[in-house]
């Protein structure tokens, strides 16, 4: 079944892990997928590939933390297709972990940047468009931040979590009116790329020592989750399966943040 037939959704982080896994998803469903990120490389391949199955998509390059780049962004896909319906606000960085009085201003102001305020700014310019017709925003947090406070030197990154939380919150009110509803994801260790460009720095000596003899994730016996199970979760809440869901934040993860919250 297309669940989203007719549909047209931009998917920022798409060039990989979730966000790829939940555009390829969406079109599946009938979607028309606009996939954004800041690799042109990766992102245009998504893209071809998406199109090549027989599916509509386009490939757009920008950093959703600056405001002109997202203006424009949004901008080219209504341009293309005349409408907006879905927003999987998913991009992020993991930043620099490290204790808090040797984490550099600029790499808290870099995090937050880029998770909190990047998000504000994908959801902003999207509005305008959303409220025409009602609509779905998706925002991808994580379990830190929100049940999980033990990731030691994460407090840049959990701090941007949970704002991305308060604002799904916020906004699901707000923009209830216009139909539109807004809710947040919360995956736990999913097998994505964004653990590689993690920067930890000097966590040593703040680490609480931590044994978790099955393995941090009970469900799967330790085994991180698939892009594929987080897109299959968004998918839902974008489609009208979930029509009556809004304000919500949902944890997939396994149960990983009730073992190590």
């Amino acid at each position: 079944m297309n669940r989203l037939e007719g549909k047209v959704a931009l998917v920022t982080g798409g060039s990989s892990g979730i966000g790829e896994a939940t555009a390829r998803l969406f079109a599946q469903h009938g979607a028309k997928v606009a996939v954004l990120a800041i690799e042109r490389e990766e992102l245009e391949k998504v893209a071809e590939d998406i199109s090549a199955s027989g599916h509509e998509a386009i490939s757009i390059v920008a950093d959703i933390s600056n405001a002109d780049q997202m203006e424009r962004a949004v901008g080219r896909v209504v341009d293309r297709w005349r409408r907006l319906d879905i927003l999987f606000a998913n991009a992020g960085i993991n930043g620099v972990w490290a204790p808090l009085d040797e984490l550099k201003p600029d790499e808290w102001r870099t995090t937050i940047s880029v998770n909190l305020t990047g998000t504000f700014l994908t959801v902003k310019y999207a509005l305008p468009y959303l409220k025409r017709r009602g609509g779905s925003i998706i925002i991808t947090s994580s379990i830190n931040g929100t049940r999980v406070f033990s990731s030691t030197g994460a407090t840049a990154y959990s701090c941007s979590k949970a704002g991305q939380v308060a604002l799904a919150k916020m906004a699901a009110l707000e923009l209830a009116e216009h139909r539109i509803r807004v809710n947040a994801i919360c995956p736990g260790r999913i097998a994505t790329e964004i653990e590689e460009s993690t920067e930890r720095q000097a966590l040593e000596h703040i680490e609480e020592p931590v044994e978790y003899p099955e393995g941090a994730i009970p469900l799967t016996d330790g085994k991180a989750g698939r892009p594929e199970e987080v897109a299959q979760l968004v998918l839902f809440l974008a489609s009208e399966a979930a029509s009556h869901i809004t304000g919500t934040t949902v944890w997939i993860d396994g149960a990983q943040s009730l073992l190590v919250g």
